[in-house]
């Protein structure tokens, strides 16, 4: 049936959705799996970085099995808000997530993708919005998302006419961040991954979360708001370390990585 495992390993969870052989097309169990993942990384004070990728090198996800889904959905059996969690909507994870993609990027899994932050994928990656050739919309936070992160004209080219893109006009559009090759998608995001725990966790999560609340604000109310979080993040102990080390030119030792220096030193006390 398939399964959505998290596996949390020197300050990153990797969520990988793991139905290889149906292109890991989702089971309504596994939307409830992959909003659990999310939920759990967000809680666990080991992490600081989520990478989410699919299971084999043929596809990413190819979004919901629509021989479970659609007959539910149809029959009023399923609430489609019940997918929120697996699409982020509403989300107060705002920690990094980077989407790793490693082939087929489709419907409801190009929904899990615009609800990343960074996106690293295969130079075999293909991206689509099928859904107006079955006669539904993609509403899985695409209809909102979408035009708030593309150009408009490439937004409703790819929802209305639900056709296949290549990776290299996933890039051309301003869909994801890089391409790689095939066998270095994983290993690329887990690269940026370490890189991002080098940061100040507190100063990331006001990122994302700022970004998040202040996409729709008035231009003067969002200044005012985002002159808040500023003022949070220079009073914050990240801040007081990060300006003593480039006072003193020395690395900064942020408290925010405590957590994940712990999980490598647990890691390295078990051994291999």
């Amino acid at each position: 049936m398939g399964a959505v495992t998290c596996r949390v390993e020197a300050g990153v969870a990797l969520i990988t959705i793991d139905r290889p052989a149906k292109l890991n097309a989702l089971t309504l169990r596994m939307y409830d799996e992959l909003g659990d993942a999310f939920d759990r990384a967000r809680d666990d004070d080991q992490v600081g970085v989520v990478v989410v990728t699919g299971a084999g090198d043929r596809a990413f996800c190819v979004g919901a099995d629509l021989r479970e889904s659609i007959p539910a959905l149809a029959e009023g059996r399923f609430d489609i808000s019940r997918w929120d969690g697996a699409h982020q909507k509403h989300t107060r994870l705002f920690k990094p997530v980077i989407a790793a993609v490693n082939g087929l990027c489709l419907g409801g899994g190009l929904e899990i993708l615009l609800s990343t932050d960074l996106r690293i994928c295969s130079e075999r990656a293909r991206f689509a919005l099928p859904e107006t050739g079955v006669g539904v919309v993609p509403a899985g936070g695409t209809l909102t998302r979408l035009t708030r992160q593309m150009p408009f004209a490439f937004a409703m080219e790819l929802m209305m006419l639900g056709e296949q893109i290549d990776a290299d006009n996933a890039f051309r559009m301003g869909l994801v961040n890089r391409v790689v090759p095939h066998g270095q998608v994983v290993a690329t995001a887990l690269e940026m991954a370490g890189r991002l725990l080098a940061r100040s966790g507190s100063a990331l999560e006001l990122i994302k979360s700022s970004v998040l609340q202040l996409a729709d604000m008035p231009t003067e109310a969002a200044f005012h708001a985002e002159a808040l979080y500023g003022q949070k993040a220079f009073m914050s102990d990240d801040a007081t370390e990060g300006l003593a080390a480039f006072a003193a030119r020395r690395p900064p030792d942020f408290p925010t990585r405590i957590s994940t220096r712990r999980q490598e030193r647990f890691d390295a006390a078990r051994g291999p």
